[in-house]
């Protein structure tokens, strides 16, 4: 699907760049994303950068923490049209 996630790295804090399936790239801050239980941990930026791209197209944390490729996708779209 387009909005698989293929590559990702991080940028700083709680920025990171993406890129998707269908070549859209850009970066994404989710500092305002991490609220809830499973998110607590990743509010640590050294815990945060230890994400990875999960073989199901989005990205995940050693918790068991991820997040919706079609977020990420649609937050991506948003900050390019800025």
């Amino acid at each position: 699907m387009y909005y698989t996630v293929t590559d990702a790295r991080h940028v700083k804090d709680y920025t990171i760049w993406l890129r998707f399936a269908d070549g859209t790239e850009g970066d994404v801050d989710l500092a305002d994303e991490l609220w809830g239980p499973v998110f607590e941990p990743l509010k640590n930026p050294e815990f945060f950068s230890q994400f990875e791209v999960a073989e199901y197209g989005t990205l995940a944390w050693p918790n068991g923490a991820d997040l919706a490729p079609e977020f990420l996708y649609s937050r991506v779209r948003a900050t390019a049209k800025t």
